[in-house]
């Protein structure tokens, strides 16, 4: 586990830089600021409870919660009565992160459901608490680019508006796609039944299951034949292809080209 810092070592400036830190905390921790910050908060609950109360707005933090408050903002905020909070922090200057990665609500959260993509959000956080403290060159700009990763992991889903079990089968074909596909594992890992699964799925993102993985497949065929000079075979298998007949008839239903005709084209 992540060392944790203690909050009274921080009073809640805005610096101009990345600041974060790592609390666990009873429901005796609260911090008031009547005028706010000049600089944005983003939190990301690990377990436990808090809360945040803004000018006509409360809300909870839950585990797997994400939350941003921008600049300026009226606020309290501390551990929920009767539990303990424990999350990661990071206050970031508004001139640093592109605006249209922020949200515009004054006070914003979200939960992020599904192990992969919850461990993907803990990992940027855990690379934000070891840069800023380890201060060592360009520390500053990777606390950034990893706030720039949870930030638009946070805007890809408020675009795509999936079922957190449709991101997560997503998030693991894409991990396992040289693997064969065993839909009933997948269905199992996110608690659904295979049949249910696979209507979710389409529902959701126009294809199959069997249709995603295949699609994966061969848009990294083709990268690999544009630009790589790997025979056709070791493409086949590379991108988890063990019939290259089958490779071959994919190809050309998603690229509506033999691969050979492809890596002409684009050469």
């Amino acid at each position: 586990m992540l060392k944790l810092n203690v909050p009274t070592e921080y009073n809640g400036s805005a610096a101009g830089i990345v600041l974060s830190g790592h609390f666990d905390e009873p429901d005796t921790y609260a911090a008031s600021r009547p005028a706010g910050m000049g600089d944005w908060l983003i939190t990301y609950t690990i377990g436990g409870e808090g809360y945040f109360h803004t000018p006509g707005e409360e809300l909870k933090c839950k585990p797997g919660d994400v939350t941003l408050m921008r600049p300026d903002t009226p606020h309290q905020y501390g551990t929920a009565k009767g539990m303990r909070w424990h999350f990661i922090w990071a206050h970031f200057p508004d001139h640093a992160i592109q605006a249209n990665l922020l949200p515009e609500a004054k006070l914003f959260n979200e939960t992020v459901a599904g192990d992969s993509a919850r461990k993907r959000i803990y990992r940027a956080f855990s690379r934000i608490l070891s840069d800023s403290r380890e201060r060592s060159s360009y520390w500053n700009e990777l606390c950034l680019a990893s706030l720039s990763e949870v930030l638009i992991l946070l805007a890809r889903r408020r675009k795509q508006h999936f079922d957190s079990r449709v991101e997560e089968t997503l998030n693991r074909i894409s991990q396992g796609m040289r693997e064969p596909l065993k839909i009933e594992e997948l269905a199992s890992a996110v608690q659904l039944s295979s049949s249910r699964l696979s209507h979710l799925f389409k529902e959701s993102t126009g294809l199959s299951i069997i249709d995603t993985l295949n699609q994966m497949r061969i848009r990294q065929a083709a990268l690999l034949l544009e630009h790589t000079d790997r025979s056709l075979a070791d493409i086949a298998y590379d991108v988890g292809y063990q019939n290259y007949n089958h490779f071959i008839n994919q190809f050309h239903k998603w690229q509506t080209v033999s691969p050979s005709s492809y890596r002409k084209e684009r050469r």
